[in-house]
């Protein structure tokens, strides 16, 4: 009985979640070789000898397998990060696991700031109307602005006063994480319901007593979601923030040298890299969250 309810129970979340991922994923990646085919073609056939036979096989061949292909193919990316991570040692540049831990770092850094700004601007928020109506109006308003306009001018602002290093890029990713978190915050501070707040005044509780024991554990539904988004855009922070400092390592520094140099290995393996850690960081917040849960006995 037992084995014939496992059994089903494999078979239905292979139907369910892993054909349904699988299926994308192979018609993605034979998307991704058709279009590698396409616009890798007309720069492999000029560097093919005229003499020999060209046909659409050997066109083929030489488009999957350029050393600076317009678009590389999954093999191609895959190869050039094993390289990366086997063949030089953990300092060198040329090793992306230095590069994703050095924006990691910074990425991690801006993301508690985020996290303690959003959270105290919510806290603000519901607690004055006068913040109410004067300061979210000024936080929707913040994220209008594009971050790659703000962070040249952080990091020149801050390198004139003498703060250089990775306080100005985490800064930068402060800026860009705070806005889900202060935005769910607010949110989840004003969810309990009327009778919960009623019945808190019923027992003379203080504002301190009543955001402790009903607003604050109320909350927790509404601040991993918006830790998760806050997490990836903190990825997304880090490089940007990169970009204009003239950083040596990192992830953002890899693909600014790949699009100087036209290395497009390197900076296809950069985007692979962000994408990894962005998933890790949301992985952390959801064990975080289910932490949360379990000590809260199973209900968030």
């Amino acid at each position: 009985m037992r084995i014939g309810y496992a059994r089903r129970c494999g078979k239905a979340i292979v139907k369910t979640r892993v054909l349904p991922v699988a299926t994308i994923f192979v018609l993605l990646m034979v998307a991704w070789y058709v279009a590698a085919y396409f616009l890798n073609a007309p720069q492999a056939s000029n560097l093919m000898d005229p003499d020999d036979q060209n046909n659409f096989w050997s066109v083929l061949g030489a488009a999957w397998s350029m050393d600076r292909p317009v678009l590389p193919t999954p093999d191609q990316i895959f190869a050039s990060l094993i390289d990366s991570i086997f063949d030089y040692p953990l300092d060198s540049p040329r090793n992306f696991l230095l590069q994703t831990a050095y924006t990691a770092e910074t990425a991690l850094m801006g993301l508690g700031l985020g996290l303690v700004l959003g959270i105290g601007i919510a806290v603000g928020i519901v607690h004055s109307r006068l913040l109410d109506r004067s300061l979210m109006p000024w936080v929707i308003a913040s994220q209008t602005i594009p971050i790659l306009a703000i962070a040249p001018m952080v990091v020149v602002a801050l390198g004139n006063i003498g703060l250089t290093g990775l306080l100005p890029k985490a800064l930068i990713v402060g800026y860009l994480s705070f806005f889900p978190i202060a935005v769910g915050m607010v949110k989840g501070f004003r969810s309990p319901e009327t009778t919960q707040f009623d019945l808190m005044r019923t027992y003379n509780a203080s504002p301190a007593q009543v955001f402790q024991k009903l607003r604050w554990p109320v909350s927790m539904a509404f601040l991993f979601p918006s830790l998760r988004v806050a997490a990836a855009l903190s990825v997304t922070g880090a490089i940007v923030a990169e970009l204009p400092t003239g950083a040596q390592v990192g992830l953002g520094a890899r693909l600014l040298a790949g699009s100087y140099y036209g290395q497009t290995m390197m900076m296809w393996g950069a985007l692979v890299f962000a994408s990894i850690l962005a998933l890790s960081l949301i992985g952390f917040v959801r064990l975080g969250e289910a932490g949360v849960t379990h000590w809260r006995g199973g209900k968030l």
